[in-house]
């Protein structure tokens, strides 16, 4: 069976960010298109459905790291902030986002919470395998053509 190791991550999560668009748990909140994703960054994301996207790096992300916290998460999705003529300093990402994004994979029970923090369910692992599953269908098909074509 395919996994998330199989697959490279910027073409998973671009497709697990498509496929989260679908559900009806997950949806920006009204907040959403103002937010800076962390004080290291100067203005708000441009892409319209940045939200999903992270989602799904988040869901991806505690698959493969989980169980993990909200703190450890800001971590990931942190970065080194312009302090003009001093030297940067890492400062991590938005924990608001990375809390509603938790809760509303919870909500769609891709991710449950426990005491060390929030896992994959079994639906979630399912849920990104098949995604996995298919992306590698879809390449291995196209490889497939493309070394007859070479021949």
């Amino acid at each position: 069976m395919t996994t998330l190791y199989d697959i490279p991550p910027e073409v998973l999560i671009k497709r697990l960010g498509e496929e989260l668009k679908k559900k009806k748990e997950i949806q920006p909140p009204a907040w959403a298109s103002v937010v800076k994703t962390g004080v290291h960054r100067e203005m708000p994301p441009e892409d319209p459905d940045w939200w999903f996207i992270r989602t799904g790096a988040v869901l991806r992300r505690i698959y493969r790291d989980g169980p993990v916290g909200v703190q450890r998460m800001r971590s990931v999705y942190g970065g080194n902030r312009d302090r003009g003529s001093r030297p940067n300093r890492f400062r991590k990402g938005s924990g608001a986002i990375l809390r509603k994004i938790m809760q509303q994979l919870e909500t769609a029970g891709f991710v449950e919470k426990s005491k060390s923090g929030r896992s994959v369910t079994p639906a979630g692992r399912s849920f990104v395998d098949q995604i996995a599953h298919t992306l590698r269908l879809k390449t291995g098909s196209s490889a497939s053509t493309s070394a007859k074509t070479a021949e």
